[in-house]
């Protein structure tokens, strides 16, 4: 998927710079990686090219005044202790295996490349209207949707985001970490949405300390769900499935092989049995409209079609130049 050409050559550029040494006048020997190159570059708060043209083409412009764990819908709430229910969709991000990268790159080097892929989840999620909430190490805790934000929408969003990103980590990534004979880093991500009964948001901290969050059941299972996802595979809750029902949708005890694997909830009291589903992110991607697949099997974006004129209006241009003979 070349929407991520840009990022996939920074990782590329840190493994390969990481591996030259430069001798300098002093004797002293150093890695050939530019770090302060990097941050600084890194600073600027925009999509790096191949992304960029991607979210133009499907007329997504990312929002980057947005901040850490500050949702606007409810910003209003720091500082008191007043509390309000209104429905979020929550997504957790987790990538694995960075720790492997320490056995063969300098800090620096480790630095670059999940800093990268990191940025390339957030830049993803903001394209499709995400709002990242928290980082915690090298994942994200992301809500999609707010007030005026349609529930379909906001779940349909964060399909799109997390198999956008899961795509490039298992498919743009894996040759590259293959060829350095590394175990390659991988994604697990956990999707579900709480309605507005059970959604609290308020202050949680003090003072400074603080931040505005949630509080309710369905962010607590999209971390937990995570937990229950294969390698570079997505599980979702049921209330996802009901509000955007589609035939992606299978139920994990079917992979694991064990009906315990059916729910990831279980409140007997209630008798409140709460399914998990893995999500089939792959066929999702191919079913859009803004996607095509090529002959082996990669997704592409599909380039709007170039405007011809019509044959009338080639008639009205005809009508107002008078044709002359040329002779050489």
């Amino acid at each position: 998927m070349k929407f991520y050409n840009d990022y996939y050559d920074i990782i590329k550029s840190a493994m390969s710079e990481d591996q030259s040494i430069t001798l300098g006048f002093d004797g002293e020997i150093s890695k050939g990686i530019d770090l302060k190159a990097f941050l600084n570059e890194s600073k600027q708060s925009n999509l790096l090219p191949s992304l960029q043209n991607f979210a133009s083409q499907i007329g997504r412009q990312p929002d980057f005044s947005r901040k850490l764990g500050a949702h606007p819908d409810f910003q209003h709430l720091k500082g008191t202790d007043e509390t309000e229910n209104h429905y979020i969709v929550s997504m957790f991000i987790d990538i694995k295996g960075s720790t492997n990268l320490f056995s063969k790159y300098s800090n620096e080097a480790v630095l670059i490349i999940t800093k990268t892929i990191q940025r390339a989840a957030i830049h993803t999620c903001l394209i499709f209207d995400g709002y990242i909430h928290r980082l915690q190490g090298d994942g994200l805790l992301v809500y999609f949707g707010g007030k005026g934000v349609t529930r379909k929408n906001a779940v349909e969003n964060a399909l799109l985001a997390s198999s956008m990103f899961t795509y490039f980590v298992k498919n743009d990534l894996k040759n590259l970490f293959e060829e350095q004979d590394i175990k390659r880093i991988a994604t697990r991500i956990g999707i579900d949405f709480g309605g507005d009964k059970d959604v609290l948001w308020s202050m949680a901290g003090i003072g400074e300390i603080s931040e505005i969050t949630t509080c309710s059941l369905h962010t607590n299972l999209a971390a937990k769900m995570q937990l229950e996802a294969e390698t570079n595979g997505i599980v979702v809750g049921d209330n996802i499935k009901s509000n955007f029902d589609t035939d992606y949708y299978t139920v994990v005890s079917k992979r694991t092989g064990d009906e315990n694997d059916r729910y990831i909830f279980r409140n007997p009291a209630d008798n409140f049995n709460y399914t998990q589903y893995d999500f089939n992110w792959l066929n999702f991607l191919k079913e859009q409209d803004f996607i095509v697949t090529d002959l082996n099997g990669n997704l592409l974006l599909k380039q709007k079609p170039t405007h011809i004129p019509s044959t009338s209006s080639l008639g009205a241009i005809a009508s107002q130049n008078t044709p002359y003979l040329f002779i050489p």
